[in-house]
């Protein structure tokens, strides 16, 4: 499954246990909350596999351009609608 994205792009290419785990820590190292030494590890496996290499900046032009975008308002009145459904009546 996590697989299929990078065999589009080189079908013969062999996925290591190296491949899922920087799958795994994928999110996290485009967060910057792994520790210099797994960063380094991520960064060495990526110059070795090209397809991983695509499919982190794939990811990293993705949340580029999502932290880019303007982010919706609020409806109108929404916002007093939450308080007001969060303010709990006191026991007298």
């Amino acid at each position: 499954p996590r697989n299929c994205l990078m065999n589009k792009h080189a079908p013969d290419h062999e996925h290591g246990p190296g491949c899922q785990e920087l799958l795994g820590d994928l999110s996290a190292y485009l967060d910057g909350e792994l520790s210099p030494a797994l960063c380094a590890e991520i960064e060495q496996h990526m110059a070795e596999c090209e397809n991983c290499r695509v499919v982190v900046d794939t990811m990293r032009k993705t949340v580029d351009l999502y932290r880019t975008m303007p982010q919706p308002g609020l409806p109108e009145g929404l916002r007093e609608k939450l308080f007001k459904s969060f303010t709990l009546d006191t026991p007298d």
